[in-house]
């Protein structure tokens, strides 16, 4: 029997005049959730990142756990993070990075500019930080570095608490494009041999584009480069449609571990 049949210690020390709520809302969230693997996700992020009902069902809803670059691994890799984070309240980058991001609520018009979308995001900043999780600070907007006399900007740099780490955010209205990657590693080396402070992990890198080709990310090796490539939907598409995409896509990513 699965241990969400009845009200949980985790929900119930965190919500405890509210857990009957709580509990409906995971169990049936317009639909049983009968994954497990599901259900500890969401009752370990509403737990940690102390959701409302509200939020907790609006990230149901906008299939939240597909979006994370975990429900893609292998999983007893995604057991043994989800275990994780209950028992050492520690979160792992594919528990933080979402693919893709649904920025529907910065209102764009069909065509816009990467200024339109980087001052499109500033203005909802507090919406965006919700979309992106809880545990991001942003830092700067056009972080402007020289290297050997050239000046570079960073579009968005935040830092994300739990990963103790500076996060580089590169926007780009079109495709993913390979070139991409180069410009973002120099961001990457410099902040880490200029930025970095101690205690702090390694930088991460994440290039938020309106589309990518899988077989450039797989080749790139991106990962290997502490580099993340994820889509953004400035048009919240219908449900069944995200599902089917996501799901394609979780299948294409677990083939390649098999």
């Amino acid at each position: 029997m699965s241990r969400f049949m009845y009200p949980t210690d985790e929900l119930a020390v965190t919500y405890p005049q509210n857990l009957w709520a709580y509990y409906r809302v995971v169990v049936y969230p317009d639909g049983k959730i009968d994954d497990q693997l599901k259900r500890d996700f969401y009752i370990e992020l509403c737990r940690l990142e102390h959701w409302s009902t509200r939020q907790l069902r609006e990230r149901i809803n906008s299939q939240l756990y597909e979006r994370t670059a975990i429900s893609k691994k292998p999983e007893e890799t995604i057991r043994q993070e989800i275990t994780t984070l209950k028992d050492e309240g520690r979160v792992s980058v594919d528990l933080t990075f979402r693919d893709p991001y649904l920025l529907d609520f910065l209102g764009l018009a069909d065509t816009y500019s990467e200024r339109d979308l980087e001052s499109a995001i500033l203005a909802e900043l507090q919406r965006f930080l919700i979309e992106f999780g809880s545990d991001f600070a942003f830092l700067a907007r056009q972080k402007r570095i020289t290297i050997d006399h050239r000046d570079y900007a960073i579009d968005l740099l935040f830092y994300h608490r739990r990963l103790r780490c500076l996060v580089a955010i590169d926007l780009k209205i079109g495709e993913f494009e390979a070139a991409h990657k180069g410009r973002m590693e120099l961001y990457l080396r410099y902040l880490e041999k200029y930025e970095l402070v101690d205690g702090e992990n390694p930088p991460i890198g994440l290039i938020l584009c309106a589309g990518k080709n899988e077989e450039h990310i797989e080749l790139l090796q991106l990962d290997q480069s502490n580099i993340r490539v994820a889509e953004y939907l400035t048009v919240f598409p219908p449900r069944e449609v995200l599902q089917a995409k996501l799901h394609r896509a979780i299948e294409l990513a677990r083939e390649r571990f098999n």
